[in-house]
């Protein structure tokens, strides 16, 4: 599930940033593109806790590095996301 919500958040992104580009209304874009990587990262530490649960310890190892890795995208998802609302911000000034 984490891929298919990763997948729409990406792909809203990139609309994000091309609606912006082309001067057309940018807004729901990014509030999907937001929503949709906070649904990435509730899927994450859904398919983690069932790990728990099952006592998969082979799969719990992998966690710590995967964890830098949601930082990192859930990170540059946001400045990305927001970058419309910046760069207007500065054009108006």
């Amino acid at each position: 599930m984490w891929i298919i919500f990763g997948s729409i958040a990406i792909i809203a992104t990139l609309i994000n940033l091309y609606m912006y580009k082309v001067g057309k209304d940018y807004k729901l874009t990014m509030a999907l593109g937001l929503s949709f990587t906070a649904l990435t990262l509730c899927a994450e530490y859904s398919l983690v806790s069932e790990w728990v649960k099952r006592e998969d310890l082979s799969a719990l190892w992998e966690v710590p590095n995967y964890g830098r890795a949601l930082w990192f995208v859930t990170i540059v998802s946001i400045l990305l996301n927001i970058a419309p609302i910046l760069l207007e911000r500065k054009g108006k000034k």
